[in-house]
């Protein structure tokens, strides 16, 4: 292989031959664009395809949505603009040509040297974007894969070859779990089979330059700015803000005190007590108290290792402790020794907030060891509790040093993000806050507390609508949901009393669940309302259809790891899925009315199609024939309340109350007759189904990347996962030639690029051969159709999630005003007016409304 070409975004790096190269030269002198061959189709990114058993022998292959998830010329021109930096690149080295040439050859790295061992070697680097693409096929893929997760975003992981850009807050990440810089440029040089070009090392580091070196530590209860650099506090004491915020040592500081106040320690007073040490206590302890312990487990801080055990390649220890720039000549170089200042607590944000401005983000680590001020909780891992290699190495991550780093982790569903959490909890082993995203999620917190973890049930608290209760002694776990504290409405005496006790118990770790709900405008105080020491995020799908995502990245902070969900599927941790887009014709009564409609109740019309209720029924029964059990999603509530009851299965909405849906999804759990069950999307997230092994979407939110990754979760942590030969199955029904297949196409873009590949079915084989499936003749159909046209445009929105909790009174149904027409107002739209005053009508009586009594003397007396 002697050159690469990088053009289409660089996610195959199609190898070119002597004749190739020479095409392109004539090409530039004729300033034409050749014929470029088509690329070979990545058919393997899926185990296998479909069984005999599957109902898809007409499927059409191919990958939906962009081949693999190959990024087009936008994403590069995009991601050119975020801040590159040193790109000298001359002009005379671009390629001319006309305006087509010039696009087609706009990342061409042709020229590229090739070093002389790149065989050897599996990274490619794209000198202007900064992508870096990685052969997943090369031997040591695995350590370069760990390397990159830690320096760069992962963009697409098809099977073959991955995709990774560097950011300004990948390396923000790298820089916080203690890579440095030339740690990065090293081993990027190493692993690379071109020279690392001059534009990436300058872009390295403009962004290390400063991240990285300055930290706020608590110990005591006190917030300490902390960095190796003494010129770097220097120049934050400058600050007037910052300046403002100090507080002066007292006697009674340890260490030495400088004249202008800077405090001078050495790591081994501040970091006294190092995770070996901390494993060891914990072995020796599992060693007394259970000899029965399983193999591999251990409670407490079991399994967490120092930062830096995998994350090697070649002789370069890409976990060790950064190797900062040398140009301050004025540093403290002396190993061990750093320097700080204190700051007042309630300037905390402020000065957290201005060194983001002035481009020096601080990192929040939590010095819990040698925290004697705030209470101890009494938890440990349970002996027969078994932390995976993937979930020890994410945990690493977060108590590298000693402490705990406030970051995020991202873990596919069903790949044990719970357990990271409580053995968090168990290595802080301070009062806990978990913060989820419903009620039912809640329970299920609780539930997984109880089960891996020796926590006594006492000491566990819930905060929900129906439950406000406090823990017994003075550390404990609260476990509530995001709209229960974020909620500012009026609350009832019991809510304000649990909030007020929420914001005033020093918390030693805030687990987010579901961290990427947080960037919301709703949700956004929650983190800085509550005082908490470390806080740690998990999530599946770090992303967000708006551009809030990366303000997590302070709100929170860095992402700490990213596993592969192809990876881990490999290794039986999750299910093998097998993906695939099930195309239904629109009937020509239905299709018409689509065309016709000029409102948003053309969503109604191919929601309701009657092709996709016969497809939708005839999987339910295919896959309850094989013993699967199946979860079938529908947003909009006309068409799930429509389909439910049409084919006389359970269902759960909004509108369904909370017993309702624990009895059932205990049902759907145990009953061996009860294998199906219609969910809006109320059950997209934190919901534990592992006997759930197939999923069919009728309707979604658009095109929300976020909310497909989602629902395919609900099937990835599948009891038979580990089953030889076994598959579960995701299929997503489309309307043909409506904008559902628009927005179906931009969902599968997040799971195309994990790896995923979406098979298109045409026609389901066998469906003509049941000829009792619903809506099969005419009159039917037209009937329905007369039901659709009759709905109104607020039965054609989708659910909006309400917020339920919070202690606040339901506001009741009343009237309300909506868009009509002269056919509405005349009944033809089931609209009817209601007489409320008139002659012989006595309109109710209202009791007088309480007023403050500042206005009743002057606008409410009597006359």
């Amino acid at each position: 292989m002697s050159k690469r070409d990088f053009g289409d975004g660089g996610r195959r790096g199609a190898q070119l031959t002597a004749e190739g190269d020479e095409a392109r030269k004539r090409s530039r002198v004729a300033g034409r664009t050749p014929a470029r061959s088509s690329e070979e189709e990545d058919e393997e990114a899926t185990e296998g395809t479909h069984t005999d058993a599957t109902p898809s022998v007409g499927y059409r292959s191919g990958n939906a949505g962009g081949g693999g998830g190959g990024s087009s010329e936008g994403e590069f021109d995009s991601a050119a603009e975020l801040e590159s930096a040193g790109e000298d690149e001359s002009e005379d080295e671009q390629v001319q040509g006309s305006a087509s040439s010039g696009l087609l050859f706009k990342h061409d790295y042709s020229s590229l040297k090739l070093k002389a061992d790149h065989e050897s070697r599996p990274l490619w680097i794209c000198p202007d974007t900064r992508h870096i693409i990685l052969e997943a096929f090369s031997p040591i893929a695995e350590q370069a894969i760990d390397f990159l997760i830690a320096i760069g975003e992962p963009i697409s992981r098809p099977t073959h070859m991955h995709e990774y850009k560097l950011t300004p807050f990948s390396l923000y990440a790298a820089v916080s779990v203690g890579l440095g810089t030339n740690d990065i440029i090293e081993a990027l040089n190493r692993m690379s089979k071109v020279p690392v070009p001059p534009g990436v090392i300058a872009f390295i580091n403009q962004c290390t330059r400063s991240y990285g070196k300055v930290k706020v530590v608590v110990k005591q209860n006190r917030y300490y700015v902390e960095s190796s650099y003494p010129s770097i506090l220097q120049r934050l004491l400058r600050d007037p803000v910052i300046q403002h915020a100090r507080v002066f040592p007292d006697a009674g500081t340890e260490g030495a005190v400088s004249k202008d106040g800077i405090i001078t320690q050495k790591v081994s007073q501040m970091d006294d007590v190092s995770l070996d040490r901390l494993q060891k206590q914990a072995a020796a302890k599992d060693k007394a108290g259970s000899n029965a312990a399983a193999e591999g487990a251990a409670p407490g801080e079991r399994g967490i290792q120092a930062s830096g055990a995998d994350d090697s390649t070649g002789d370069v220890d890409l976990g060790g402790a950064a190797i900062f720039d040398k140009e301050d000549e004025d540093e403290d170089d002396a190993e061990g020794i750093v320097h700080a200042f204190e700051i007042s607590r309630a300037s905390y944000e402020d000065v957290r907030k201005r060194c983001n401005e002035i481009d020096y983000p601080m990192i929040e680590e939590y010095d819990f060891r040698n925290d004697k001020d705030n209470p101890d909780l009494d938890i440990d891992l349970k002996p027969i509790t078994t932390v995976r290699s993937y979930q020890e190495l994410s945990l690493s991550k977060m108590f590298g040093n000693g402490r705990a780093r406030s970051g995020i982790i991202v873990l596919p569903c069903g790949a044990g993000k719970t357990l990271v959490g409580i053995t968090a909890a168990c290595t802080i082993r301070k009062s806990v806050l978990c913060l989820c995203t419903s009620s039912v999620s809640v329970m299920q917190w609780k539930q997984q507390f109880l089960r891996w973890s020796t926590i006594k049930e006492e000491q566990i608290a819930l905060f929900t609508s129906d439950v406000k209760m406090r823990f017994q002694g003075d550390a404990g776990l609260v476990i509530t949901t995001f709209s229960m504290v974020a909620n500012t409405r009026k609350r009832s005496y019991a809510s304000q009393q649990m909030l007020k006790f929420l914001e005033e118990h020093e918390w030693g770790l805030m687990l987010l669940d579901e961290v990427h709900v947080v960037p919301a405008n709703m949700f956004r105080n929650v983190v800085s309302r509550i005082t908490a020491h470390s806080k740690l995020g998990l999530t599946a799908t770090l992303v967000r259809e708006d551009e809030k995502i990366d303000d997590l990245n302070f709100l929170i902070g860095p992402k700490l790891y990213e596993a592969n969900w192809m990876d881990l599927a490999n290794k039986g941790h999750i299910a093998k899925v097998q993906c695939a887009e099930v195309w239904c014709d629109m009937t020509s009564e239905f299709y018409k009315a689509y065309l016709e409609e000029p409102t948003r109740k053309k969503l109604l019309l191919y929601v309701m199609n009657p092709n996709k209720f016969r497809a939708c029924q005839y999987l339910i029964r295919f896959h309850e024939n094989r013993g699967d059990k199946i979860i079938v999603f529908v947003d909009n509530v006309f068409s799930l309340l429509a389909y439910a009851r049409t084919l006389g299965k359970y269902f759960i909405y909004g509108g369904t109350s909370q017993s309702e849906r624990m009895r059932i999804l205990a049902n759907f759990q145990n009953n061996p007759m009860v294998r199906t069950i219609f969910l809006s999307k109320v059950g997209d997230t934190s919901l534990d189904l592992p006997e759930a092994t197939c999923l069919i979407q009728v309707s979604s939110h658009y095109g929300s990347r976020r909310q497909e990754a989602q629902r395919l979760g609900r099937i990835l942590r599948a009891n038979r996962r580990n089953d030889e030969g076994f598959n579960a199955f995701f299929y997503s029904l489309v309307s043909k030639d409506t904008q559902e297949m628009l927005y179906s196409a931009k969902r599968q873009q997040f799971l195309i690029d994990q790896g995923y590949s979406f098979k298109v079915i045409t026609h389901l084989e066998g469906i003509e051969d049941c000829p009792d499936l619903v809506y099969g003749d005419i009159e039917s159909q037209k009937k329905l159709l007369h039901t659709v046209k009759m709905a109104s445009e607020a039965d054609a929105a989708l659910e909006k999630k309400a917020v339920d909790e919070g202690g606040v009174v339901p506001i009741k149904a009343g009237a309300r005003r909506t868009a009509g027409s002269l056919r509405g107002l005349s009944g033809a739209s089931n609209m009817a007016y209601m007489e409320t005053s008139g002659p012989g009508r006595r309109a109710p009586r209202r009791e007088p409304a309480e007023h403050h009594p500042l206005f009743k003397r002057q606008f409410h007396t009597k006359k």
